[in-house]
């Protein structure tokens, strides 16, 4: 306080030896009790606090935030550092890709960079420059990414007749928990009131969402979509089947076939034995995993 009373003095003095003349005085310096004295100048700061870097999902808008205190009569603009491209001075847009706006409300210390759709080329450095003399700037880092759904059963999910679908979906470099988690099945929503036993459980904060569907039965078999808010999608096709054997077993042990049959025909020239034929046809079916096909492979190579 006594600080403040000598200073007061010592303005006095000087106004006395200049003849009272302090029109000429523009500096200002706030006082304890608030009011300006005219004494030290107040430059533009910037509020360091702020965050200084940003990711964003491609296609979603990005927002840079620079707060600058005491700005006074100087403007603020948006530099692009790559190429030292002027974007923004105040709230005027100095560039050709209208995606680039300045955002700043009436007495307010925050002057915000807005990026409509951001794509990954926007990644990189940004600045907030204060046009003191000497010019003073803020660095702000974008970081774009490809924000994409995935389905963690993969693109193809068989289930047996009775069992539960259990799909759960993971929104992968999501800059934001989503505000919502749809699943689709083909082209609509999935029903919760077609039929019961349908629950879905969404979890923000881990970007994760968990379809049930209990007592699956064939007519639940289709193509599921997940999709997040802010990502792209992801599907997977679910078929649900009847029987012991999953119809994907069996198609792989088809397609496995044909590039045996020359053995087992080579084998069977060389020998009319139908024991040396049998055990031969068993210790193949059995290394191939096709036990399945082992009475189709004596039906049809095996006299009776």
């Amino acid at each position: 306080m006594w600080l403040v009373a000598l200073l007061c003095v010592f303005t006095q003095l000087g106004s006395s030896v200049d003849g009272g003349n302090s029109e000429d005085v523009t500096d200002t310096f706030f006082l304890s009790n608030g009011t300006m004295s005219p004494d030290i100048v107040v430059q533009p700061t910037f509020d360091n606090s702020t965050k200084r870097e940003y990711t964003a999902a491609v296609g979603q808008p990005a927002y840079l935030h620079c707060r600058v205190k005491n700005l006074g009569d100087r403007s603020v603009s948006w530099i692009r550092k790559r190429d030292l491209h002027i974007l923004t001075v105040g709230v005027h847009t100095y560039s050709s890709d209208a995606r680039f706006a300045a955002l700043h409300t009436d007495n307010s210390d925050e002057w915000t960079l807005r990026v409509a759709h951001a794509q990954p080329r926007d990644s990189g450095a940004y600045e907030c420059q204060v046009s003191t003399e000497p010019k003073i700037s803020l660095s702000f880092r974008l970081t774009v990414v490809v924000s994409k759904a995935e389905i963690l059963s993969g693109p193809e999910l068989f289930v047996r007749a009775g069992s539960d679908i259990n799909l759960t979906c993971i929104a992968r470099h999501a800059p934001d928990p989503p505000s919502f988690i749809y699943w689709y099945r083909g082209a609509n929503v999935v029903n919760y009131a077609q039929r019961g036993g349908i629950s879905v459980e969404t979890e923000q904060r881990t970007r994760t969402s968990r379809l049930l569907i209990a007592r699956a039965s064939p007519r639940d078999s289709g193509n599921y979509t997940c999709a997040p808010s802010s990502s792209d999608s992801a599907s997977v096709v679910v078929h649900v089947v009847s029987g012991e054997r999953p119809a994907a077993m069996q198609s792989d042990a088809i397609k496995t076939f044909p590039t045996l049959l020359p053995v087992l025909i080579l084998s069977i020239t060389l020998s009319h034995s139908r024991f040396l034929i049998t055990d031969l046809l068993q210790i193949v079916a059995f290394k191939v995993n096709l036990k399945f096909l082992w009475p189709h492979f004596i039906r049809t190579f095996v006299p009776r």
